[in-house]
């Protein structure tokens, strides 16, 4: 029997074992191209680094003092990015001038990028700076804010946002859509839809006297020889 008569009686084994050679040949170029698999591959959502419950966390500057201070009840610690995702977030922000007293604030929800140069609140935030006197002698107002969706950078004590944002200093109101602060010299941008409320301004007391009666008489006297 000729090998042609014994595969045309066995097509369907033959064509298993031709099948399966194939298969493994594709498996053995595939290996050799692509290399071992990896033997810590992830597939899924970020995984926490680490998890902290009721943590505080303290950035340092260049010459080791104290600037931002974050807290939060829970904090975790992702391992792609080793960035900090923060719930229920207070934080400080030091004004960085002597005898000013720092900002503080709370959010619903906060990140805070690896190098700690960049922080977001989501959620409302509220943030507020009590009042104080500044080196001239000038007493400052009470400051709060209310917004949401802050980003801010903490070593540059900036913040801006595109949401509407309510600021309250003293008896002075201002409102807006889109904000840009720098806490350092206190300047404020409201960039649309701006609105300012000042105090009524309580008016002097007169220091011009009253005319005499005879001064009255005559003009009274030159307007009716007219």
């Amino acid at each position: 029997m000729t090998l042609r008569l014994w595969l045309r009686d066995r097509r369907v084994p033959a064509a298993i074992i031709v099948i399966g050679l194939a298969v493994g040949v594709l498996q053995l170029l595939l290996w050799w191209t692509q290399g071992a698999p990896a033997e810590h591959d992830f597939v899924g959502p970020p995984r926490s680094g680490y998890t902290l419950i009721n943590s505080r966390v303290t950035e340092y500057d260049v010459d080791g003092l104290p600037g931002l201070r974050v807290q939060s009840p829970h904090l975790e610690r992702r391992e792609g990015d080793e960035s900090l995702y923060l719930n229920s977030p207070t934080f400080q922000m030091p004004a960085k001038q002597p005898g000013v007293p720092d900002w503080d604030g709370k959010s619903q929800y906060g990140w805070v990028n690896q190098q700690g140069t960049l922080l977001k609140l989501q959620g409302p935030v509220y943030i507020h700076r009590p009042p104080y006197t500044d080196a001239h002698g000038v007493a400052q107002a009470e400051t709060t804010m209310h917004t949401s969706e802050i980003t801010a950078w903490p070593k540059e004590n900036r913040m801006e946002t595109a949401e509407p944002a309510h600021i309250v200093q003293g008896e002075r109101t201002m409102t807006g859509i889109g904000m840009r602060a720098n806490l350092n010299d206190n300047h404020l941008e409201l960039l649309d839809a701006s609105h300012i409320t000042f105090p009524p301004r309580t008016p002097k007391p007169s220091s011009a006297r009253p005319a005499s009666p005879g001064t009255v008489r005559a003009a009274t006297g030159t307007g009716q020889a007219k």
